[in-house]
């Protein structure tokens, strides 16, 4: 049995045309398709797939945007016979085309821990063998060795400003440059 949408497509066809449209910042797409599945009944289902999307395919932490949005749809919601707030559905997707994109997390579940394409017995073994230096820059204010170093409070906010990367300008950037 083909479970349809109201305009007669095929249900699992256009979970993955938004998907693949998010991936491909195609938000014209990608929004038709959110709303077809919404409009079609499944509101529960798109959101839970635009949070699985903000988890799959996106850079940084936009799921907490998508979830910010989530709760406003559920707060207009709230109490309402006839479903509200598509547009919160269609900002969450235009964020999603918006944000840089990265399968890391796809990537490690199934290629490292599901596949084992990395062998992390292997990977252990030579880290303890060949243990990874703790950086110089740990050793500031705030570290028992730092402190017996000498470091200032002053260092660190001028050291950990200099370090930013990629860095945004801040409002008291001035009170350090």
């Amino acid at each position: 049995m083909i479970i349809r949408t109201v305009r007669g497509y095929d249900f699992f066809e256009v979970s993955s045309a938004m998907q693949k449209a998010i991936r491909r910042s195609d938000a014209a797409v990608a929004g038709y398709f959110a709303l077809e599945l919404w409009t079609s009944g499944y509101r529960d289902y798109v959101w839970k797939r635009l949070f699985t999307i903000s988890a799959e395919d996106c850079y940084g932490v936009i799921t907490k945007e998508i979830e910010a949005l989530w709760q406003g749809h559920e707060l207009v919601n709230k109490g309402s016979k006839e479903p509200k707030g598509r547009i919160y559905v269609s900002k969450a997707v235009i964020l999603l085309c918006d944000c840089r994109k990265c399968r890391d997390a796809d990537h490690l579940q199934n290629f490292i821990y599901d596949k084992r394409m990395i062998d992390a017995d292997a990977w252990l073994d030579d880290v303890r063998r060949n243990p990874i230096p703790i950086p110089p820059y740990t050793f500031d204010v705030h570290t028992r060795r730092g402190k017996k170093m000498g470091r200032t409070k002053e260092e660190f906010f001028r050291d950990e400003y200099e370090a930013l990367s990629p860095r945004e300008r801040g409002l008291f950037d001035g009170l350090l440059e």
